[in-house]
């Protein structure tokens, strides 16, 4: 089958970024790295990250009580 398409917004493409470059990261760890360049609530980041995760975009790991994220495609 051809390969899948995904449509992203431009924050769903700054997740990916974070997660691209660190392999894995937490929600706190993807939150800290955006913080510099746009100013959003942890939530927004917990949020987008699982909608992505339903959409198939990332995959997470849990680590105690923390969920690590990492890029599925």
């Amino acid at each position: 089958p051809p390969p899948r398409i995904h449509r992203l917004g431009e924050l769903q493409l700054q997740l990916l970024k974070v997660l691209w470059d660190r392999q894995e990261a937490t929600v706190a760890d993807v939150h800290l790295a955006l913080a510099s360049q746009r100013p959003l609530a942890y939530t927004t980041v917990a949020t987008m990250l699982r909608k992505m995760e339903a959409r198939g975009l990332v995959r997470h790991r849990v680590d105690g009580r923390s969920f690590i994220y990492r890029a599925a495609v």
